[in-house]
């Protein structure tokens, strides 16, 4: 079900989707800058079929919401909260550190949470209270004070449980490029932010892009992807099953193996066709395969550079020298290393973020974390004798650059 890949055209194929939805997108964000709500309501009833009566979830909702999802769920949801908390607590950095760096000068950086963001989920195909946590919780580590959340109606009352245990004060009824253009902009209902994150399809991330003059985004994060190393030592059925697990997310998933042995690829692609049979999203499976593919390399060096090209939002490592290869990688939103490591494990519950650069994007990006939360401030505090230590250096660069204003307010100091 697998074919041999052009690794060349992999990146440029995964980036191209996003360029036919352009047109699309700016007219709806054009809609939505025009008629705010309105708008948000004719796109409910357009795309996700839904008389909306309102666009935000009340108090009554998420209390009912409780007793309509079962108990043992609840239990988990607070489980992986506690867990992605963790791992992003240790991310944080201090509010405010001071350094006496040279005598007389002490510099230092202030650290300061945004005052607004919003967290886009997708829905439609599924639910996602695992992304509701992840966009969410970092948000609430790093003191962001407003929080709030789009997510296509109807909502389900998982994910909205999944909202109110991450902190997110207000929940939107709304969906897609409307939902982002919303966030960005603001309308009579959703009050503008400051900076849009989440993951989405080719419409959502078209949407994040175009609007980042009017709210900073974290990253394009579409269509969901996977990288596997192996070698010989790997489980094919392990493989196999990373894969499918891949695949199952969206039509325009796309999963890359990378083998140094014709006959792993072999072997995995037959253990792809065995449990295919007993797969339940077969038809999204079978397109998202239709995007994938293996690649042969002579070497495990060689299997790594493919992947540093590639630059796959998940690379799962599942080589004899796995710490070897992990010490090489460069590009990838998240590595899963060893072979009791699925990649489901961080999109639930290991306590790293699963929401992360796609379509080669993460070698410039990193995935979702505390900093996408905060901005830093650079702090100074000069004594008259750390201003004597520098004063000359001032004077006589400012007065190169024909700013004699500048070189003047350290010498009228200096005096």
């Amino acid at each position: 079900m697998l074919k041999e890949l052009d690794v060349k055209d992999w990146v440029f194929c995964r980036r191209k989707s996003l360029f036919g939805v352009y047109d699309s997108v700016s007219s709806i964000v054009e809609n939505v800058r025009k008629n705010g709500d309105a708008a948000l309501y004719e796109y409910a009833k357009k795309f996700d079929h839904v008389e909306l009566e309102n666009l935000m979830v009340t108090e009554d909702e998420i209390e009912a919401s409780y007793d309509s999802v079962d108990p043992k769920l609840v239990e988990c949801l607070r489980e992986a909260e506690s867990r992605i908390f963790r791992f992003h607590e240790l991310q944080k950095k201090e509010d405010l550190w001071l350094r006496e760096v040279w005598p007389g000068i002490t510099l230092g950086v202030k650290t300061t949470p945004l005052e607004r963001v919003g967290c886009y989920i997708p829905g439609g195909r599924a639910s996602y209270p695992s992304t509701a946590l992840m966009t969410a919780v970092p948000a609430k580590v790093a003191g962001v004070p407003e929080i709030c959340a789009c997510t296509p109606p109807p909502v389900n009352p998982l994910t909205i449980v999944a909202f109110d245990i991450a902190g997110v004060s207000e929940i939107y009824r709304v969906g897609g490029a409307q939902a982002v253009a919303a966030m960005a902009l603001g309308t009579e209902s959703v009050k503008k932010v400051d900076k849009i994150v989440g993951p989405g399809n080719v419409f959502v991330t078209a949407a994040k892009m175009m609007l980042r003059e009017n709210a900073e985004i974290d990253f394009p994060a579409g269509p969901s992807e996977i990288g596997i190393i192996a070698d010989s030592s790997a489980s094919p059925e392990y493989v196999a099953a990373d894969i499918l697990a891949q695949a199952e997310h969206d039509p325009n998933a796309a999963c890359v193996l990378v083998t140094t042995q014709r006959r792993v690829a072999e072997k995995v692609c037959a253990e792809i066709e065995k449990q295919f049979k007993s797969a339940e999203r077969k038809e999204i499976i079978e397109k998202a395969l239709s995007n994938s593919g293996f690649v042969i390399v002579d070497s495990i060096d060689d299997a790594v550079s493919v992947i540093n090209d590639i630059a796959p939002e998940h690379l799962s490592v599942q080589v004899s020298d796995s710490l070897y290869v992990l010490n090489h990688i460069k590009n990838a939103g998240s590595i899963f290393v060893g072979p009791y490591t699925p990649v489901a494990c961080g999109d639930y519950a290991s306590g790293t973020n699963h929401v992360l650069p796609t379509a080669g994007y993460s070698k410039i990006y990193s995935g979702l974390n505390v900093s996408h939360f905060c901005k830093t401030s650079t702090v100074q505090i000069i004594e008259k004798d750390g201003l004597e230590g520098i004063g000359d250096i001032v004077e006589t660069l400012a007065g190169a650059e024909g700013l004699y204003a500048h070189a003047n307010s350290v010498k009228i100091r200096r005096k």
